[in-house]
């Protein structure tokens, strides 16, 4: 265990970070990584200044609200050490040492009671293999991990996500799709509704009328989720012909001639997380994940049979119909809006609209930005109030 005798004051920060996949592994958990640092604080004869923990951030970025909490309170003095269980726990590769730097400017020590180093280039040097080590398994892991689900999806089986899609559930071995008629019976309504011609817009008015609730449980679906559900092939049948140009011939054998099916494209998309802190417009920071997604190449996709419920016809006429359909393009604008489709509502994060009011016959008049969850639904969605044009240009 390392020792920190003789370096500043006998104050302690202890730290402890779980990502949402560690949860429930032993040795990573929070109670398992505070309960050892407590420990080692008793022994040592620190007094502790505050535990504080990061539940469901990865360690591969600072921007994190109990990192950013550390930073401050070593910032403020009087610290002599801020304590993690793991150097991983702490960051992931160059950061540990960015933070470092960063607290021996204020006299604080960085430590991990796993690490048996110290200050001297041979303790920086063993730091450092640790460090490389550390990345070496979680790029072994997720890259085993990464294999066998591409080797489960072109077995034909599905790769269960922590939810499946809208109208399905999964098998008892959660490798398979199966319908779910109450919530199918609902995915029929919305092709129905934009076959006859509705827009997203239309269609999110009329579910809401009628107190559908989205897949999250919300009052109101977004337009974005109908028409991502509209033009999923999940819902789109395909004949045995379709299907077998799709599949390898091992599962196009397992496949029902006179039977239709959906797909369930498996690596379809590339994603990369980010994450971002931001002022939250109260004087505090707020906190989340930013998705980059691209599209892969369409021979890297593999497709996944899933059971079809829709008539062919009905979803064609429906896919059509929304893919044509254009809201009018506005060519009388009030104003120049110079935030027009750039300004976004800081409770809920969509793009505001704008708004003009006016009143003596027309005569004066006042230009908002407005949010639309606000102003098309009343719900209580989003408390966002209208914001003055000239005011919020001015500011930006």
């Amino acid at each position: 265990m390392p020792s920190t005798n003789g370096h500043g004051p006998k104050r302690a920060i202890l730290y402890a970070r779980v990502s949402g996949e560690e949860q429930a592994k032993k040795g990573y958990s929070l109670p398992d990584q505070r309960q050892a640092l407590r420990e080692w604080a008793e022994d040592e004869g620190y007094e502790v200044l505050e535990e504080i923990a990061d539940e469901g951030w990865s360690g591969a970025y600072l921007e994190r609200p109990g990192l950013d909490r550390v930073r401050d309170l070593v910032e403020a003095g009087s610290v002599g050490v801020v304590a993690a269980l793991f150097r991983d726990r702490i960051a992931r590769g160059v950061y540990v040492q960015i933070l470092k730097e960063e607290f021996a400017q204020h006299g604080t020590r960085l430590i991990a009671l796993n690490a048996q180093t110290d200050d001297s280039p041979e303790g920086e040097l063993h730091g450092g293999i640790l460090d490389q080590f550390a990345a070496y398994e979680r790029a072994k892991i997720s890259e085993r991990t990464r294999r066998g689900k591409m080797r489960k999806a072109r077995e034909g089986k599905v790769v269960a996500t922590r939810k499946p899609p809208y109208g399905f559930r999964y098998n008892e071995a959660r490798d398979g799709l199966v319908v779910h008629e109450p919530e199918m019976l609902i995915v029929e309504k919305i092709f129905r509704l934009a076959a006859e011609g509705l827009g997203t817009s239309a269609i999110q008015r009329r579910l809401y009328d009628e107190k559908v609730p989205s897949p999250g449980g919300k009052d109101s679906w977004s337009r974005r989720s109908i028409k991502q559900l509209v033009m999923s092939d999940v819902y789109k049948p395909h004949t045995y012909q379709e299907m077998s140009e799709l599949v390898s011939s091992e599962v196009a054998a397992a496949l029902e001639l006179t039977c239709e099916y959906g797909v369930r494209w498996w690596n379809r998309q590339a994603r990369k997380v980010r994450q971002v802190s931001e002022p939250d417009g109260d004087g505090g920071r707020r906190y989340r994940k930013r998705n980059a997604v691209t599209i892969r190449d369409r021979e890297e996709w593999i497709a996944v049979p899933a059971p079809a419920y829709l008539p062919r016809q009905l979803v064609d006429q429906a896919r059509a119909m929304m893919a044509a359909h254009r809201a009018p393009e506005r060519t009388r604008l009030a104003r120049g809006w110079e935030l027009r489709s750039i300004m976004r509502c800081r409770s809920c994060g969509v793009l505001m609209g704008t708004h003009t009011s006016t009143y003596n016959g027309g005569k004066k008049a006042y230009y908002y930005y407005k949010c639309h969850p606000g102003r098309d639904y009343r719900r209580g969605d989003c408390q966002q109030k209208h914001v003055r044009a000239e005011q919020a240009e001015a500011v930006v």
